[in-house]
């Protein structure tokens, strides 16, 4: 009889360990929200679901707008069945209701991507602007908040007058780690050569980061700021876990599409939104992450 409720107890803990790994693997729900920007976001919002789901950790479904100036007034969303909110969204103001829901959701410690150009929507919102952290354009200048930027080991906010949000030409440049410790970042190079993309710079706004994980230096010689910018972090939102990347212009079409082929761009929004989703980070370093004087290219968006 002991032999039999031993059995018994084993089949337990074995149906209980099995449930724990089946639950551990069913795809993090996504909802990515797009359907209006100033960037391509017919290429971006197909490019980011590829990413997304050919690495098995998600499961996206797409939230498309009405286009600029149409009626937004159906664009009523649930979030409920969602652990992830993709922001690919530079637009006309969300319905009231929509904008109530999406606070709700983010102030339960729903997790967040704020994916480029989705920094510069909504500026005259001032719980969205926190949740960004930093934002450009759109009108942004001193009254948004202060220009955040990296010098002496240290974020400095500068509260000095200016434009908020701009850009130099589009190049390769290097990426400098700011935290080797944070599950999105822990094991990965701390130097590391992102493919041409744009490098936002004189970013401006309430300024809440609460982990830098990745800066550049915007050089003059391509108009840029002239100081090290903060392009990729984490913001301190309540209980909100909130990845924000200010890297992945959208090229013309998936095939052209430089900046997002990147392999760092690709495994950084993979950590970062697993992370935001869940708290924590599955995924091994990759072998084809690129170096720091050596570019990688996934342009199947999937590892090779």
């Amino acid at each position: 009889m002991r032999h039999l409720h031993l059995g018994k107890l084993l089949l337990v803990v074995f149906s209980l360990l099995l449930a724990c790994t089946v639950s551990a693997r069913k795809p993090i729900k996504t909802l990515l929200i797009t359907g209006q920007n100033n960037h391509n976001w017919q290429v971006s919002h197909v490019v980011l679901k590829q990413i997304l789901e050919n690495s098995g950790r998600f499961d996206v479904d797409f939230a498309v707008s009405p286009g600029q100036g149409k009626d937004m007034s159906g664009f009523v969303l649930d979030f409920t069945p969602y652990q992830l909110v993709v922001l690919d969204y530079n637009g006309d103001s969300w319905p009231e209701e929509t904008n109530r829901r999406f606070l709700e959701f983010v102030q339960n410690g729903g997790g967040v991507v704020i994916y480029h150009a989705a920094d510069n929507a909504f500026s005259k919102w001032p719980e969205f602007n926190k949740i960004c952290a930093l934002g450009g354009w759109e009108g942004r200048n001193e009254n948004a908040g202060p220009y955040v930027y990296w010098q002496d080991g240290k974020l400095i906010k500068d509260s000095s007058a200016g434009v908020g949000g701009s850009h130099g030409r589009q190049h390769e440049y290097v990426l400098n780690g700011r935290n080797k410790v944070h599950p999105i970042v822990k094991g990965l190079p701390v130097k590391w050569r992102h493919a041409q993309d744009e490098l936002y710079d004189r970013m401006r706004g309430p300024g809440n980061i609460q982990d830098i994980l990745y800066t550049a230096y915007s050089e003059k010689e391509t108009n840029g700021s002239g100081r090290e910018e903060p392009l990729v972090f984490t913001v301190d939102y309540g209980n909100a876990r909130i990845f924000h990347t200010m890297l992945g212009h959208a090229g013309p079409t998936p095939e052209d599409n430089i900046a997002m082929q990147c392999t760092g761009f690709q495994v950084l929004l993979l950590r970062g939104a697993e992370w935001a989703a869940t708290g924590k980070v599955t995924q091994k370093v990759p072998k084809d992450f690129p170096t720091e004087t050596s570019c990688s290219l996934r342009k199947n968006y999937k590892e090779n």
